[in-house]
């Protein structure tokens, strides 16, 4: 108790809250994106389930990982060395690692599963014809088909949590020795995506052009995960700048779109 009031008084704990919210909202972005994209394919009835339980299992799995934060900053000691000699830097250094940990193991893991994933979502929503489908199945086919689907929706999530949960762990040691510290910021950043988590994938349903766009940023976050699992480190900022300005584009496309409509109506 005495900790936590010392906590409060402290200018610089207030400091480091707000940061580590910031970049657990940051991070949680591609998340809420997976968990929007899984859920919007779903009945209209079992989406908001799908998301809470995605979410909460998010908020679970990170305070469950806060409380072993010895073994999970274990994760980050090489397990086993390839032993092969890559291409070197302008500093003689080589560019990429060949010893891996259990972070890097899980981090190229989860990489490969989203560009998987990703790439499967494109091909479907190219190929995808709705005349070309069949006719309509019985009610309990379609309940039981309706159920196949949450299930196989909500453990992608858990795979997918796993991963963006090691990640935002491991961010969160890096900047504070305060477990209450990373605690609150974990709560109040998964809270956030609670909030959000209902009108972003509305309008990423709305909008079928985002959702060609979303799918690209997690290719893009795909492939930035199995590079650092290769200790290829590619600075966030970069990634989510990419990010924002992809999304600005879009904004002013849809802009654009709607003119025109308004002037065909007028």
């Amino acid at each position: 108790m005495n900790e936590l009031l010392s906590l409060a008084a402290d200018p610089t704990a207030w400091a480091a809250l707000v940061t580590l919210v910031v970049m657990e909202v940051v991070l949680g972005i591609d998340n809420l994106v997976f968990i929007s994209i899984l859920s919007n394919k779903l009945p209209p009835e079992h989406r908001q389930k799908v998301r809470r339980i995605g979410i909460s299992l998010a908020l679970i799995m990170r305070l469950a990982l806060l409380s072993t934060i010895a073994f999970i900053v274990g994760l980050v000691h090489p397990v086993f060395d390839l032993g092969i000699v890559g291409p070197l830097d302008e500093h003689g250094k080589p560019v990429f690692e060949t010893a891996f940990s259990w972070r890097d193991l899980i981090l190229l893991a989860g990489g490969a599963f989203l560009i998987w994933k990703a790439t499967k979502e494109i091909h479907h929503n190219v190929e995808h014809d709705e005349e070309a489908e069949p006719e309509t199945p019985g009610p309990g086919a379609v309940a039981a088909k309706a159920a196949s689907n949450v299930g196989s929706a909500i453990v992608q999530i858990i795979l997918l949590d796993i991963v963006f949960s090691i990640d935002s762990i491991l961010t969160a040691v890096g900047m504070t020795d305060h477990l209450p510290i990373m605690v609150a910021a974990v709560v109040i950043a998964v809270a956030m995506m609670l909030l959000a988590a209902n009108p972003l994938a509305e309008f990423i349903n709305a909008n079928p052009t985002v959702v060609m766009l979303a799918l690209g940023f997690l290719l893009m976050i795909g492939t930035v995960l199995i590079a650092e699992a290769f200790g290829a480190h590619v600075p966030k900022g970069y990634i989510y700048a990419a990010m924002v300005f992809s999304g600005l584009v879009e904004g002013l496309n849809m802009l654009a779109r709607s003119r025109r409509e308004k002037r065909k109506d007028r």
